[in-house]
Parts: C-alpha cells; structure tokens; sequence
C-alpha cells in the first residue's frame, strides 16, 4: 500500500521526495509549478464543489486542460480522480456542520452514480493517457454494488483498472460498517484507494487498500502547540516538519507486518 501524504501546499512537490496528494485546484491559478520530487496523485476537489455550489463549476474538458498542465509542468503523476458525486448524506441533502455550510445537490444517490460513471467514461474518451481513475460511490455495500454493476454495463472492468477509488467512506472509515464496505468491494479483486484514512481504518483495512490518503495532520497540528522552535506561526496547521512527523507516527502505530510496503515506490 502507498500512503499519500494530503497537502494543500503544492509547492511541496519540491522539498520532499515523500508520496504526495493534492487537489488540482492548488495547480490551477500558479503562474509557475514546482517539478515533483516524489510520486504525487492529484484529487479532483469534488466534495468541495459539490459541497459548496450543489454542482461541478469545472466543465470536463476544464478539468482535463489543468491535468495535462499539471502533467506537462509539474511531472507524471501517479494517477488523477476523476469528478465523481460523493453520496454523503451532507453533499445530498445539504445542512451545517461545525460551520460549514452544505448546499446539498437534492438529487438520489442512484443519479449521483449515474453522473459519477458518466463523467468517467467522458473523461477517459477525451484523455485516455491521462491516468484518470474511475472511482465507487454509494452509502452501504448494495448500493457500491450497482454502481460496480453500472462501470460494467458501461463496458468498464473495474478488475483491470490500475487503481479504483472508493468514495464516500472518509466518515466511515474508522467504523465497521466503513471496514465492511471497504472489505466488500476488494472481494472483487479491485485495486482501491481510500480516501481520507486516518489510523484506525488503516489498522483495520489497511491490508485491503492498494493506497491511501490523509490529511488529518493539518487538523492534528490546529489544536496542539507549535514545535520547538517554530516562532513564526501560532500552530503547525501548514507545517512540513509537523506533517512529515505525524506521517511516522502514522505508519509506525500500524501493525509490523503492515509497514514494510507503505513506501515502496
């Protein structure tokens, strides 16, 4: 399993050589791009845009023009989400949580679905070379299954993609009902990233991710002191040294039989 470090700092590419994950808006407004040290993956943004405008506001050809400058400016990346619709109750049904505000999209989960592998099959037809990943949206495992079924109606076998995100499982991931969704789908032989696993998924799914992604240190670092020595800043929230830490304090806690491979190029 590859663990990719979540950062909001694209400018990071440069100083470490440490896998990566970044959403491909930090990219877009940079008048220059830092070459990549280390492999990255690039997230669409999707739960941002959802949450904030019930929609996309990136058309797919937007999307693909800002992956090919990423690609071009900022070096190969491993692999790029596409623009899927999260099911969370939240991103549908709309409402605020801890101050944030939810516009919800209003529609089904079954559109939701629908939408997410239609925007992946347009996308792989306007850029198949782009590595851009199909990726599974439901609520509970019956619902992951049809939208499994929908890839391959399509004429999609998710068995053969290289990776396949599964989404909306970044509040469950950590519960059993997020271990047996996650369990589920790699039943079916399926190479799968989690979004947003923080240690307790890992532990207990970890060995059934190809990779994974966190940006819980940001979060982490808010509400605890700064580092000795860090005098500029009131907390480590956008702090490479402090993420950097917390990432070897991640992998260390895992199971040892689980540690060997999270780095392996």
């Amino acid at each position: 399993m590859r663990f990719y470090l979540t950062t909001h700092k694209r400018h990071w590419v440069r100083l470490t050589d440490v896998p990566l994950f970044l959403k491909s808006e930090h990219f877009v407004n940079a008048v220059k791009l830092d070459e990549a040290q280390g492999p990255y993956a690039v997230d669409s943004g999707g739960f941002s845009e959802l949450q904030r405008n019930g929609d996309w506001t990136r058309s797919p050809r937007q999307y693909v023009d800002d992956l090919r400058r990423i690609w071009e400016h900022v070096g190969p990346y491993d692999w790029a989400a596409q623009q899927d619709w999260m099911c969370e109750d939240l991103i549908i049904h709309g409402g605020t949580v801890k101050g944030q505000r939810f516009v919800g999209t209003h529609l089904s989960v079954a559109e939701h679905q629908r939408r997410t592998v239609a925007n992946f099959l347009e996308l792989r037809s306007m850029a198949p070379e782009l590595r851009i990943i199909p990726v599974l949206q439901g609520r509970k495992i019956p619902e992951y299954e049809r939208c499994l079924e929908l890839y391959e109606k399509a004429g999609v076998d998710l068995r053969k993609e290289p990776t396949v995100g599964l989404g909306s499982v970044c509040r469950l991931q950590s519960t059993k009902e997020g271990a047996a969704i996650v369990t589920a789908m790699a039943a079916h032989g399926l190479k799968l990233h989690g979004f947003g696993f923080k240690t307790l998924g890992l532990e207990r799914v970890g060995h059934l991710l190809a990779s994974a992604d966190s940006a819980a240190w940001s979060s982490h670092a808010r509400h605890r002191p700064s580092l000795p020595g860090h005098t500029t800043h009131k907390n480590c929230a956008n702090c490479i040294d402090y993420a950097m830490r917390w990432r070897t304090r991640v992998l260390s806690a895992l199971p040892s039989w689980q540690q060997p491979a999270l780095d392996t190029p």
